[in-house]
């Protein structure tokens, strides 16, 4: 597994922390630091995930984008070269890497896929990362394991049909019940990896859902819960297609209709959610922002490539000063 040499090195918090501070002095007074790389583990890593996006992703990207596909035998390779569970603590199955290694990965893949690299997002960071830091330890041997392998496919429902942007105005509940659990009751919306074709649900999820009343602060009203794919009144409502983009990153909105969901499913306190859900935002943000570079990337890329082959009055576009 590629991953073990890449990360197998990448030290602790404080070591990455004092890294990157010595490797902002040395960009400001020197010009050979690799921003981008700070490590030869990043190196190697981004090689790697280079080689590997470059020679398995990118040649079945347009296939799956225009048929509205999500690669599933594809997304099962990237747990077999232990990329699932990046940022998971190795005990559980997973590589035990930093926020730089996740974002050379999502950087790598979204420059040659940008809609496998969203599902892989979801995955890895918005469940599996998610649950890594917030999740007790015997959810973390019961779920991560099998998110980490690939096995079993991961998302986050968080977003609702009326709020979105408005998170902590979430409908959804969750009530203590007689069976000593809970009943969810609720819908999620633009969850990515609800499905994974027209007809089948992901796996498993992290749901934010309401736990008290509207008059609690909204900072301790929401609580995390460990979802499964065959607890009753779960289902997937409606598969959201002819996207604008993203195409082959399934999009769906799930239904939840008095679910019962078990005490030992809940993650973290309750009420104490909102904590879980800004921590785990902040990786997915940074996430984002490597994805958005590696798009950045490839459109350069190509829009260069283009300049050089197409001419114009005799000589390569490149060659004009507006290009």
């Amino acid at each position: 597994m590629f991953l073990a040499r890449a990360s197998a090195n990448i030290g602790t918090r404080a070591r990455v922390l004092n890294q990157t501070r010595s490797s902002l002095r040395c960009f400001s007074t020197r010009y050979d630091h690799d921003l981008f790389n700070p490590s030869d583990e990043h190196r190697i890593l981004r090689s790697q995930v280079r080689d590997f996006a470059e020679n398995e992703v990118e040649p079945q990207a347009k296939e799956f984008n225009r048929n509205e596909k999500f690669n599933i035998d594809l997304y099962r390779k990237v747990g077999e070269l232990g990329l699932l569970g990046l940022t998971v603590d190795p005990e559980y199955g997973g590589a035990g890497a930093d926020a730089v290694s996740s974002c050379i990965v999502h950087e790598e893949l979204s420059a040659v896929d940008p809609a496998f690299c969203l599902s892989y997002l979801a995955h890895s960071l918005l469940f599996t990362n998610n649950l890594n830091f917030n999740g007790n330890q015997e959810q973390k041997e019961r779920f991560l394991p099998d998110a980490c392998s690939g096995k079993r496919i991961g998302g986050m429902c968080m977003s609702e049909p009326a709020y979105g942007t408005d998170v902590l105005g979430m409908q959804t509940t969750a009530v203590k019940n007689n069976k000593g659990g809970y009943t969810l009751n609720g819908q999620k919306m633009w969850i990515t990896n609800g499905c994974v074709d027209d007809d089948t649900l992901g796996d498993m999820f992290l749901v934010y859902a309401r736990t008290a009343t509207e008059d609690t602060p909204a900072s301790r009203s929401i609580s995390l819960f460990l979802v499964e794919k065959g607890m009753d009144g779960f289902s997937l409502g409606t598969r959201i297609k002819d996207k604008c983009g993203m195409r082959a990153s399934a999009t769906a909105e799930l239904v939840f209709e008095d679910v019962h969901v078990p005490a030992e499913n809940l993650v973290g306190e309750e009420g104490g959610a909102v904590l879980c859900m800004m921590r785990n935002l902040e990786i997915e943000r940074v996430a984002l922002g490597a994805m958005s570079c590696g798009i950045a990337r490839r459109s350069v890329e190509m829009m260069n490539a283009y300049a050089n082959e197409r001419k114009a009055f005799s000589q390569p576009l490149v060659n004009f000063g507006q290009i």
